[in-house]
């Protein structure tokens, strides 16, 4: 895009109600941040986060025979470092009609109020993303308003070089969303799905109900056709305005704290004292503090490595969205203190 281009698309967005900074309301857009691991395997079975931190895969229907890889990978257009690869690994060419294959963010409706979606001042929305496979292929991206089942979607097709997909979406007078922190809004790319939702026309001129068979339509392409497709996926955008500007990039730190509203994991050492001939053993508290805050009380998954002498009986959390506390009791009898290491794993997901 030229210089001259940008500026007048800023200025549009602008006079739309929008540009300026924290204007992109994906969270790792730039898929710079994998806090849960930089590659899992066989992914399909169940939806859920795996690598870079705020994306979710999504499946429903019945179980498909489909199953991908996702990495954070280096490969990356000019001005990115990473990317999100994903590589079909087991194909499904007998595609039931209710299979989906979806990839993208969850967003709190707090964070959505500047498109002042449901009233007459609604702003457009504005969509850029960088793309590249292993061969052409079509896909879609949807957005979808959640608290009043509205949608609209559009496709976009992928090459084997790096290309930026550029997508407006009118604005919405129907449907205002709630001001809280719990999912309102989503962006969506559709890479596999049945006959529920491409049997009907893709609904991408304006928003509508959300209608199943109009969510995809005709002539996309099944991410799970060959075992050698391949999706890469970075500068993922969305932002109020007539026209997509350029992708903006933060400091590491500030989108990885913006990631830990979500999912953080704290490691630290734990001490049970010394107890010769006491039975009941001991037990240990710690509590650490959660800085920024999660977004609500998250859920906890803890891993223990002990000192290879004593294995801790029991381990227990007190969680709010603020501190976390852990409390690690040994039952056994031991002749000096042990130490715990500990992971905790906190999830606040949408």
């Amino acid at each position: 895009m030229s210089k001259a281009a940008e500026l007048a698309n800023l200025i549009g967005n602008i006079n739309a109600g929008g540009g300026g900074v924290n204007r992109n309301l994906i969270i790792n857009g730039a898929m710079n941040v994998a806090q849960r691991g930089t590659s899992s395997t066989g992914i399909g079975a169940s939806s859920g986060y795996f690598v870079c931190d705020r994306w979710r895969f999504s499946k429903g229907g019945d179980a498909s025979a489909g199953r991908f890889t996702m990495t954070q990978d280096s490969s990356a257009p000019e001005g990115f470092a990473n990317s999100m690869k994903l590589a079909c690994t087991t194909t499904d060419t007998s595609i039931a009609a209710d299979e989906f294959l979806f990839i993208g963010q969850r967003i709190e409706g707090q964070n959505m109020q500047a498109f002042a979606k449901g009233t007459s001042s609604a702003k457009p929305f504005a969509v850029s993303f960088y793309v590249k496979g292993n061969a052409s292929a079509t896909y879609v991206c949807e957005l979808a308003d959640q608290d009043n089942g509205r949608q609209i979607s559009k496709t976009f097709n992928v090459t084997t070089d790096w290309t930026r997909v550029e997508l407006n979406f009118p604005a919405d007078t129907t449907g205002a969303l709630d001001d809280d922190n719990a999912k309102s809004f989503e962006l969506f790319f559709i890479l596999h799905s049945g006959s529920n939702y491409t049997s009907g026309t893709i609904n991408s001129s304006s928003w509508a109900s959300s209608t199943d068979a109009n969510r995809v339509g005709s002539g996309t392409t099944s991410f799970f056709d060959s075992t050698d497709r391949t999706l890469f996926l970075t500068g993922v955008q969305l932002e109020v305005g007539q026209n997509p500007t350029s992708f903006e990039h933060e400091p590491f730190d500030v989108t990885e704290n913006k990631c830990k509203r979500y999912y953080r994991f704290h490691s630290d050492r734990m001490i049970l004292g010394y107890h010769a001939t006491d039975s009941s053993g001991s037990t240990a508290y710690h509590g650490f503090p959660l800085s920024p805050p999660m977004r609500t009380t998250p859920s906890a998954t803890t891993d223990t490595i002990s000192d290879a002498r004593h294995d801790p009986s029991s381990i227990a959390t007190s969680l709010s969205a603020t501190a976390a506390y852990v409390s690690m009791q040994s039952d056994d009898a031991h002749n000096a203190s042990t130490f715990f290491q500990y992971q905790i794993k906190l999830d606040a997901e949408l």
